[in-house]
């Protein structure tokens, strides 16, 4: 055992950490919803897209999909938290 004084992270800090870190970018998010409008034959607008990220935001299973969410819509309305 280590007598250092290091303190290992929490099996809950490493868990979070890897949640996280598989989230997307931005950029990717913003790509795959782009993609799915495509598809769907309508028009890329800002209103489409935010649909999008508004119905992604419901759907979000944590507080780090939700932050990404909340980060993308006030970015396509030109805010900055």
């Amino acid at each position: 055992m280590r007598q250092d004084g290091f303190n290992p992270k929490t099996e809950g800090d490493i868990s979070r950490y890897f949640s996280e870190a598989m989230l997307p970018s931005q950029q990717e998010t913003l790509g795959q919803i782009v993609v799915e409008i495509l598809r769907s034959g309508k028009n890329i607008n800002r209103k489409a897209i935010c649909s999008k990220l508004l119905r992604r935001l419901e759907l979000a299973s944590d507080a780090g999909q939700e932050k990404h969410y909340h980060e993308l819509i006030g970015m396509l309305f030109g805010r900055e938290d």
